[in-house]
């Protein structure tokens, strides 16, 4: 194994312009929020510059220092927001005294190889950085929907009393709203009944599919792969007026059956895809080693293949279910009124009621759909293990 790089301590010529350019685009998000950005990325950069050389070239204490930088930041956001922005000084005055003296003694290359350049080191810091940028690009709107979800009052924005944490501000009624108005509960209802039919179809014909396509000896493996997929990749809107003009033809538009089959199309390229993922590693010579035992091919199927690659049609039936849960547009051109599923009541609350009971149902399918990845990620790596493609 390679050594790694010693620590050593970085000249404030260095760690002073990188904290002056972290200081200055923390600035600017609070002076944007403010309305001068200008100002706001002025102030940290020369404010970020001062505490490097502070407590870096003048007093270099690094225990009492993080202690003050947290302390200076939440009474500074006390001072200026109150309670709120106190919590938010203290997440900054942590990282601000971590990031500085993780700069100024060279920590950061302490776990990389030594042959690496600064060129080289500062890309892999910024590909890192552009990937949390990202995932918090991707995250925020969930992360905000949760709270607002809580508002005691029928707004879709933070209320003053929010920001302040003032409990009386926050309510439940939303919730109540949702598991007690027939409007969202029939719709749930709906949601329910269709929900799982659609994911038993879509298993079923997806795993078929998959075992059929992973055979060596089936001609235009490739073109028949794109055909079932083509779902997941035609645009929506497409396939849903496709789905239209074709149910109503044979006269199962705005029917069960018509969202159900409607559902079952879309959810069957994520069985495909994860089904055949899983076969990848499967070892066809157990299931000739069955059939010369005299097993039958059900039998085999049921008894050596399907064990093997259960986790991977777990995890597309849990994609498919979610598609079907989630799904909207397909629905706005199938339903019918007696069928409105959960996903069409919140466009229609949005749409035209503008009800804030929206934001407790979409808090409460983020709680499903973080249950369901966590499952699908469990049968994972329980696949890997039983693949024998990661330790145990």
């Amino acid at each position: 194994m390679a050594a790694l790089t010693p620590i050593e301590p970085k000249p404030f010529s260095f760690v002073g312009p990188v904290m002056a350019a972290v200081g200055g685009f923390m600035g600017l998000l609070v002076g944007i929020s403010n309305g001068s950005g200008l100002l706001g990325f002025l102030i940290g950069a020369v404010l970020m510059a001062a505490l490097a050389y502070l407590f870096l070239e003048v007093w270099r204490q690094e225990r009492p220092a993080k202690w003050l930088l947290i302390g200076g930041f939440a009474l500074a956001g006390l001072l200026l927001g109150g309670v709120p922005s106190a919590i938010l000084g203290l997440a900054f005055g942590w990282f601000v005294g971590w990031f500085l003296f993780w700069i100024g003694e060279g920590r950061y290359r302490a776990k990389l190889v030594p042959y690496l350049t600064p060129g080289q080191v500062l890309w892999h810091y910024t590909f890192r950085v552009i990937c949390g940028a990202i995932f918090v690009f991707l995250i925020t709107p969930i992360i905000v929907v949760m709270p607002l979800s809580f508002n005691a009052e029928d707004f879709f924005t933070f209320t003053p009393g929010m920001l302040r944490l003032d409990p009386d501000a926050y309510s439940l009624k939303h919730y109540r709203d949702f598991l007690t108005n027939s409007e969202w509960t029939g719709a749930v209802w709906n949601s329910v009944k269709i929900a799982p039919v659609a994911t038993l179809i879509s298993v079923s014909l997806g795993t078929l599919a998959a075992i059929g396509l992973s055979q060596s000896h089936v001609p235009g493996k490739r073109a028949i792969m794109a055909i079932l997929i083509s779902p997941m990749i035609v645009p929506l809107i497409i396939s849903a007026t496709g789905m239209y003009f074709f149910y109503s033809s044979i006269g199962i538009q705005g029917t069960y059956w018509g969202i159900v089959l409607a559902h079952a199309v879309l959810g069957i390229p994520f069985v495909i895809i994860t089904v055949t993922a899983t076969l990848v590693s499967f070892d066809h010579s157990l299931t000739r080693a069955a059939a010369n035992m005299g097993a039958d091919p059900v039998t085999t199927f049921f008894r050596v293949q399907m064990p093997l690659i259960l986790p991977g049609v777990i995890s597309g039936g849990l994609f498919a279910f979610i598609t079907s849960f989630d799904e909207v547009v397909v629905v706005i051109f199938l339903g019918s009124a007696e069928w409105q599923t959960l996903p069409w009541q919140m466009f229609t609350g949005l749409r035209e009621q503008i009800s804030p009971t929206i934001l407790a149902a979409a808090t409460i399918l983020v709680g499903i759909s973080i249950a369901l990845l966590a499952t699908v990620e469990v049968l994972r790596r329980r696949s890997e293990r039983m693949r024998g493609m990661s330790p145990t």
